[in-house]
């Protein structure tokens, strides 16, 4: 076991006992080292005087070589015990005499070695020379000193060393184990109290001080250090116990932000903070109020379930209102936090009801939204001065939670507000640029469909006209002709222009709605009744006409073929039977109409009535859905498969528009379909019931030219314009109809009239009617084009034409135009 390990007793009695020992030991060496070394000093003195007297004695026996005279000085050293051998050699180096005279020769060195004294082999020996009178050398004399007799004394010396160290330990054990206590007794009591202080925690413990000595200031620095050590853990123990309410506050704050968070309106957000600040922070009276700055007043918004029964005896229920400048309140409303620690003899409304209920404390924090404040959360308890500085700090932080909560609901709502105002507009937008896409692919399929039916048009209807010896049969084929080339350009107007409103150019007659709804009920009955029956399947018609009969202002045909794909959806609705109904309804509807005079403080607008005449077309069949309603106004879009082509309800909706009339459908699935359209009434006299054209002739054959790059249509009208007596020239192109107006005028026969078409290469119509119109700006410009109705609608004709006709042209209106183009010329 090493010392450092043992016990400071037994470490002190160690050390003690060592350390006597250990100076005793050094004591009794340097006493035997002493010895030692003055009987070697004393040894060499007396070797060194008993060998100068033998040698002084020696000189003349040696001198004489008288050996026996020698052997006698030489026995002389009988009296000196430590005086083991002697010799004497003669100047040669032979052994000439020796001591003791009974000693061998071979116990003496063979011959002499230097002169000197040294110590071998624990013994002092010397060699001196003999002379004679100081300079002659006549031998050397050898003398062996024992040094046995040291060696003696040195051990007897270590035996009474060793023995006084004993007798030393003996004496220093009690006296050390007395003394070792005044310094092991304070060292153990403040191990022993380390320990307790380790092992039990307890720093209450304290080392008794023993003495004033450096052990006592230690004693005293180590209760001092406990002191400190216990004020530092009492003061952890509170750190670590606001830092916990911290913690449990944070996570508070944490659970109702995130409950907040799965909520996006206002009350379910106030209820849900006022809920968790009543169980957690706690409180005993907690509620929510919201600002109105402009009546400077508060409106509790939400109650706490805990503070009802106290709110119902205060009369602070919820929508109870409150003023905020005769209450303190106005602090908070600008944004601080205000903290009552005593509301008990408070001087204001609002306090003082508080504590009439028992409440004592009050916190009031500020709601505030982008510096603005639009509430506050107000917090009371029981006990006066129960709010801390770190439960103010925790409502007005949860205020900031709220109030941002609560800003974000009401940035949800307006934002889900203007979502589904978006969505509406982008469905409508989307649905406008579907019919805005298939009108303008119409546009261009109807203007080549026009451009190749125009000859047969005008063929058709010149031969009509001046061809009085036709056959009745063949006049009614052509008749038949000419009907199915204006229904095909009417369809093709349809299909281009369904999703534009009425043209002005375009003739509106008065159309009896009893009439046409009897005479489109006779031509589908075949298929909403004949069809059904074979099946086994009734559908009942019932029809509801106004009295006295609707009429409107409207294109017959197109009104026809609406209804007609009214019925046959309804038919299609009702594939197990059913109740058709056609329904007719006079109404008046207010309309605002400004009147007055010239300037705009002379203007009023009035609200005068205006009849309407509704159409409905009723099924009882499937119905729609939602989905399925507000898709199926679109083109292409249907639900009966193959079977569909998804362009009735477009054409419906195309002829509603042209005819500014309103669509309204009304459906839902399994309650059957109503369909209904609204028209403006037709007037009731007969001068404003149709805006027909003029019919006229030309007074007088014109000079005319025609410029197209068509040579049907180029043709066609040569021809049929000439049988009208008029002199025709025409053009290929629009730079020949170019050059030939030009070379005309220079004849001096210039053109009457120009007419021209549109879209051509190179030099187009516009061109052409801008460059005559430069030359001869009283020259009127017909522009025919199969694009007519489209360039009307979106009021896009070139400046210097004078009157636009469709493809395929009308004789009629082809002589109207140039009647009276030819009479304003």
């Amino acid at each position: 076991m090493r010392l450092r390990n043992v016990p400071v007793r037994r470490k002190l009695m160690v050390m003690l006992l060592v350390t006597s020992g250990a100076v005793l030991a050094l004591t009794c060496a340097a006493f035997i080292a002493y010895q030692y070394v003055s009987y070697r000093a004393a040894a060499r003195y007396t070797v060194g005087t008993l060998s100068a007297v033998i040698a002084s004695n020696s000189t003349a026996a040696v001198a004489f070589d008288n050996a026996s005279d020698e052997t006698d000085v030489l026995a002389a050293l009988h009296a000196e015990p430590r005086v083991t051998l002697a010799a004497v050699y003669d100047a040669g180096g032979a052994l000439f005499a020796h001591y003791p005279a009974n000693a061998p020769a071979s116990a003496f060195p063979p011959h002499p070695q230097h002169d000197g004294l040294r110590f071998e082999g624990g013994m002092l020996l010397e060699y001196r020379p003999i002379r004679q009178g100081g300079n002659i050398r006549l031998g050397t004399l050898y003398l062996r000193w024992d040094l046995g007799a040291l060696h003696r004394e040195i051990a007897l010396y270590a035996l009474i060393a060793a023995g006084m160290t004993g007798l030393a330990m003996l004496l220093a054990w009690p006296l050390g184990r007395s003394l070792q206590q005044q310094i092991s007794r304070p060292v153990q009591t403040l191990a022993r109290a380390a320990r307790l202080v380790s092992e039990q925690q307890d720093y209450t413990v304290r080392a008794p001080k023993l003495g004033e000595d450096e052990l006592g200031a230690l004693t005293d620095a180590f209760n001092h250090m406990l002191d400190q050590i216990t004020a530092d853990i009492e003061e952890r123990k509170a750190a670590a116990g606001r830092l916990q309410r911290q913690l449990s506050r944070l996570d508070l704050l944490n659970r109702i932000t995130r409950a907040v968070g799965e909520r996006q309106d206002l009350r379910s957000i106030f209820q849900v903070v006022i809920r968790h600040v009543e169980e957690d922070v706690p409180i005993d009276f907690g509620c929510i109020c919201l600002y109105d700055p402009q009546d400077e007043m508060l409106t509790v918004t939400t109650v706490g379930a805990r503070s009802r029964e106290t709110a119902l005896e205060l009369a602070l229920t919820e929508q109870a209102r409150v003023p905020v400048d005769r209450n303190g309140l106005s602090r908070c409303v600008r944004g601080e936090l205000v903290y009552e620690p005593d509301i008990g003899s408070s001087p204001y409304p609002f306090p003082a009801t508080l504590a009439r209920g028992g409440l004592r404390s009050l916190v009031v924090a500020p709601l505030r939204a982008e510096s603005v404040v639009f509430g506050v959360l107000a917090a009371a308890r029981r006990e006066p001065q129960s709010f801390t500085s770190s439960d103010c700090e925790f409502l007005r932080q949860l205020s900031e939670h709220v109030a941002l909560a609560a800003h974000q609901a009401q940035l949800y709502s307006a934002l889900q507000r203007a979502y589904e105002e978006l969505r509406q507009s982008q469905e409508t937008v989307v649905q406008q640029e579907r019919l805005r896409a298939l009108g303008q692919m119409a546009s261009g399929v109807a203007h080549d469909i026009n451009n190749a039916i125009s000859p047969v048009a005008l063929y058709t209807e010149s031969l009509l006209d001046r061809e009085p010896g036709l056959s009745d049969r063949a006049r009614s084929y052509l008749t038949t002709i000419q009907t199915a080339i204006h229904d095909v350009a009417t369809t093709v107007s349809r299909m281009r222009e369904f999703y534009r409103p009425q043209e002005a150019q375009a003739t509106l007659v008065r159309v009896e709605l009893d009439r046409l709804i009897r005479g489109v009920l006779e031509l589908t009955q075949a298929r909403w009744r004949d069809l059904p029956q074979e099946r086994g399947v009734v559908i009942e018609l019932h029809t509801e006409l106004a009295a006295p009969p609707a009429a409107i202002l409207g294109a017959d045909n197109e009104i026809r073929d609406a209804l007609t794909n009214l019925i046959f959806n309804a038919a299609d609705a009702m594939p197990d039977g059913g109740t058709l109904t056609l329904r007719t309804v006079r109404s008046a509807r207010r309309a605002k109409t400004e009147t007055g005079g010239t300037g705009a403080a002379d203007t009023a607008t009035l609200e005068a009535p205006v009849e309407i005449v509704c159409l409905e077309v009723s099924d009882t069949g499937v119905g729609m859905s939602e989905e399925t309603r507000r898709r199926c106004l679109e083109p292409f879009f249907t639900t009966k498969g193959e079977r569909g082509t998804g362009m009735g309800l477009a054409m419906v909706y195309g002829m509603a528009r042209r005819h500014g009339a309103e669509l309204e459908i009304d459906s839902a699935p399994g309650k059957g379909t109503t369909v209904r359209i609204v028209f403006a009434a037709a007037p009731s006299s007969a001068d404003e019931a149709g805006r027909q054209l003029t019919l006229g002739l030309p007074v007088r054959p014109l000079r005319l030219l025609i410029v197209d790059d068509d040579p049907l249509i180029i043709e066609s009208l040569r021809e049929t314009l000439r049988a009208d007596g008029h002199r025709v020239t025409v053009a290929d192109g629009g730079q020949a109809g170019i050059d030939a107006f030009e070379a005309a005028r220079a004849r001096g026969e210039p053109f009457e009239l120009v007419i021209t078409d549109l879209g051509m290469p190179y030099v187009d119509g516009r061109k052409v009617s801008a460059t005559i119109k430069a030359a001869s700006p009283n020259t009127p410009v017909v522009l025919l084009t199969g694009w007519g109705q489209r360039l009307a609608a979106e009021n896009q004709v070139p400046p210097h034409v004078d009157r636009v006709l469709n493809k395929p042209p009308r004789l009629r209106e082809l002589r109207a135009a140039l009647a009276e183009l030819a009479r304003r010329g």
